[in-house]
């Protein structure tokens, strides 16, 4: 049976959900945050820790930005295809909820056209990756992706000969090269397989991925154990001033590829690792 949603339904929780994501953190980035707090072996980074902890604590009771880099917003929707949308058209609504949002939650507007750098005034367009997939729901997950972790990221065509170990070279390159510059402790979300665009997409939406879920395939959960203990053995640490934290997990998605290919995406988050979902 086909349902009708409301396209004023999709841009109120958008619109809600940007709010949130810039003001509170998720749960399960409160658990990962705290075992930070209480397992650096730095004192410096330590002290780092307990300001960023303090920041997030009055951010959230004051309805603070969590960061003034309220960054661009990425949205990933999977509409059942048993729903029907009235209204407005879904990317209107979704650019609509996001452009109430920043105006309405006085969040940072930091979108421009790309060369002449007009600034847009509302923080929109959105980023916006569309599902289709069965039922008759409406999953979103919103996240405001700020700038200074997404200038770190990296694409790389690895050769199928380089495997498992090509990758996890890119990796630990990637998280070296950004050093201090992605606000550490990162999160590092990491696509490998598809294409050139999937395996970047893959690393986006790893960011997004619920801590408490561990990957099925046995190499992907090993894959990620090893990275983070390789990463925070780097001693980059809390604000890349040395520590024995410079990442607070890594997610890894990954999808088949060509024979002649191995994509490999990384794709690092700050500390705050922002992101809202909800289930319409």
């Amino acid at each position: 049976m086909l349902r009708i949603v409301k396209s004023e339904e999709i841009t109120r929780n958008i619109k809600e959900m940007c709010i949130e994501a810039n003001h509170v953190l998720s749960k399960d980035m409160e658990e990962v945050f705290l075992n930070a707090v209480n397992t650096e072996k730095s004192g410096l980074g330590r002290q780092v820790l307990c300001q960023l902890q303090e920041n997030l604590k009055i951010a959230g009771e004051d309805m603070i930005p969590i960061c003034q880099d309220t960054g661009m917003a990425i949205v990933f929707i999977k509409v059942g295809q048993d729903v029907h949308i009235e209204g407005e058209n879904l990317t209107d609504a979704i650019n609509r909820g996001v452009s109430q949002g920043y105006i309405e939650g006085f969040l940072r507007k930091s979108i421009v056209e790309p060369i002449e750098r007009i600034n847009t005034k509302d923080n929109t367009p959105a980023i916006i990756h569309y599902e289709i997939v069965a039922g008759d729901q409406i999953d979103i997950t919103v996240a405001p992706k700020g700038f200074g972790s997404e200038n770190m990221s990296r694409i790389f065509m690895l050769k199928p000969a380089d495997g498992l170990d090509g990758v996890k070279e890119a990796i630990l390159t990637t998280v070296k090269e950004a050093g201090p510059n992605a606000c550490p402790p990162m999160v590092v979300g990491v696509g490998i397989g598809g294409s050139f665009e999937k395996c970047a997409q893959m690393a986006k939406h790893a960011l997004t991925r619920n801590l408490d879920e561990k990957p099925e395939i046995p190499y992907v959960r090993e894959l990620e154990e090893e990275m983070l203990l390789k990463i925070n053995q780097l001693g980059i640490g809390p604000g890349g001033l040395g520590g024995s934290v410079t990442a607070l997990a890594v997610n890894v998605e990954t999808y088949p590829t060509h024979i002649a290919g191995l994509p490999v995406a990384v794709n690092i988050c700050c500390h705050v690792n922002r992101h809202a979902h909800r289930t319409i």
